[in-house]
């Protein structure tokens, strides 16, 4: 498969702010992470091959530091945009 250019916009739950923080600083470049009362909202730009593999890399990475974390994301490519809650599809729609 090709690597694709996709939009992520996404809010993250955690308990443990400052481990999941260094978490995603580590995992999104090019992007900004915004503190919330319960965890992150992050916009960023990623490549990959799909936003199901974007996704379960960045939901894996994030509950290796904290297991009770949870990812809310819609990840935007070539006019359409797939949402998931943590790493299940919750559907798909045209932008």
């Amino acid at each position: 498969m090709s690597r694709k250019t996709f939009t992520l916009s996404a809010r993250i739950s955690t308990e443990n702010l400052e481990a999941i923080r260094l978490a995603l600083e580590e995992n999104i470049t090019g992007g900004s992470i915004t503190a919330t009362d319960e965890g992150f909202v992050v916009e960023a730009t990623m490549q990959g091959e799909s936003a199901r593999e974007l996704n379960r890399a960045l939901l894996s990475a994030l509950r290796r530091v904290e297991r009770k974390t949870r990812l809310r994301a819609e990840w935007k490519s070539a006019g359409i945009v797939e949402r998931f809650f943590d790493y299940v599809p919750k559907g798909s729609r045209k932008s």
